[in-house]
């Protein structure tokens, strides 16, 4: 019987053991190896930790719109009370002092009240459609950031990948000039300065090549905490038919729309949600009706054991009307106050369409000047390889030394690197435009 009970155990923990597995690697394909930036992006908005608390944040507002308007509904309450008289009262009737009531009632009713008219749940009302569509602006607003972030990390990571790229490529010529200058030392053609000059050149490529990989690990690293996954997964890209060239040209005479920033309207949300605040304290003035029924089981005995022998029921229906007259001006200033409140957000709005214009200007300006300094980096590589090339050629033939050839191997180098750092700057500049202009797809 051990033996039966003790394979059981095995067999459950074995299980548990794969379905664990099994449940961590469809974690982990979720995002699947060799992913592109639509897979990453896609990813974000499903796992994002900030996407997930808007999602929450949805979910709270609908409670708390529920809770709301289920003043509503008949509120039904039930009220007990047992109490015993030390004295009772008495009154004279005909000269002579009877006593009223008995030493111990007892009483247990129950009411249900439905509101007719409710300054509270008038606004409770109106506003249930105005925090659902703040609550989605939210969500947008963040999944817009998160697009935006993700799209940057990713150039960002591809751009590092072309870097090191670059520089293994380096590493492989000034080995090879390495090898060659040791090669012209050993036959007595040249002396030691340049061999030690190629050694040189070729320890600070290897440390640029450490220094690119070490940044390459933080990006990377910075892209998993974007997507909410931890530092130890492996993350695989994939940079096929993702030519950072391609992806920089934009359409600069798209016109902004300031209506299409979700900043924009989440202002008008606050706005709305303010003009139906001053309507509330309007509502105010308005009387509290109420309509109620009750029963009630009623018991009194002056023999305690005997309280509950006979029961006195009661019942009514009715209805209740609340008006406050004079409250100190206190709804007229709530009303006054209110208003200014609805003045103040019209002059952010203001505020904010000339911060919209003035962050689309400087985006579209940031755009175009590293265009331009794209086109001139671009160049300047070009011009950079045909003379490292020539002077390649001089070199080998002896007519250029080798101090000119290394001079032509650190412009090319920085032309590289110019050009990289250039295309990188167009790319997030045309994000930065594109969220400017309010057309982010987050879908």
């Amino acid at each position: 019987m051990n033996m039966n009970y003790n394979f059981r155990k095995i067999v459950s923990v074995a299980f548990l053991a794969i379905a664990g597995c099994s449940v961590s690697l469809a974690q982990q394909s979720d995002l699947g190896s060799n992913a592109t930036l639509d897979d990453l992006i896609n990813y974000a908005l499903r796992n994002k930790i900030e996407i997930k608390q808007a999602q929450i944040d949805k979910e709270i507002g609908e409670r708390e719109i529920a809770s709301a308007l289920s003043g509503w509904f008949p509120q039904i309450n039930a009220n007990g009370s047992i109490a015993h008289s030390m004295q009772l009262p008495t009154t004279n009737f005909n000269g002579t002092n009877v006593a009223l009531g008995q030493r111990n009632t007892s009483a247990l009713t129950f009411q249900a009240d439905q509101a007719l008219i409710s300054p509270q749940l008038f606004q409770a009302s109106k506003a249930a459609k105005y925090v659902r569509q703040q609550n989605n602006l939210n969500e947008e607003s963040t999944k817009i950031n998160t697009v935006v972030d993700v799209s940057k990390a990713y150039y960002d990571i591809l751009t590092s990948e072309e870097q090191i790229k670059i520089i293994n490529e380096n590493i492989l010529r000034l080995e090879r000039q390495h090898t060659e200058a040791n090669a012209r030392y050993e036959v007595g053609l040249v002396d030691k300065t340049d061999f030690k000059r190629a050694q040189i050149s070729l320890n600070n490529a290897k440390a640029d090549l450490k220094s690119a990989s070490e940044n390459r690990k933080y990006k990377y690293d910075y892209l998993k905490m974007l997507l909410a996954i931890p530092n130890e997964r492996p993350l695989s890209l994939s940079f096929i038919n993702q030519s950072l060239e391609s992806n920089i040209l934009l359409d600069t005479t798209e016109l902004l729309q300031i209506a299409n920033r979700v900043e924009f309207k989440k202002l008008e949300n606050l706005k709305d949600i303010q003009r139906l605040n001053t309507q509330y304290q309007k509502w105010n003035y308005l009387p509290k009706v109420n309509a109620y029924a009750n029963y009630a089981l009623n018991y009194r005995n002056n023999k305690f054991s005997d309280l509950y022998t006979d029961n006195f029921p009661g019942s009514s229906v009715g209805l209740t009307l609340s008006l406050p007259i004079f409250t100190g001006t206190k709804r007229i200033q709530e009303i006054k106050k209110s208003e200014l409140q609805e003045e103040r957000i019209t002059l952010d709005l203001q505020n904010l369409e000339n911060q919209i214009s003035t962050e689309y200007s400087a985006a579209m300006a940031g755009y175009r000047a590293n265009m331009n300094e794209w086109r001139n980096s671009k160049d300047n590589m070009e011009l950079s390889e045909e003379v490292y090339n020539t002077i390649k050629l001089q070199y080998d033939a002896g007519v250029k030394t080798y101090l000119e050839l290394m001079t032509a191997e650190t412009d090319l180098k920085t032309s590289q690197l110019n050009y990289l750092n250039s295309l990188y700057a167009v790319l997030s500049s045309k994000l930065d435009i594109q969220k400017a202009l309010g057309t982010v797809e987050i879908n």
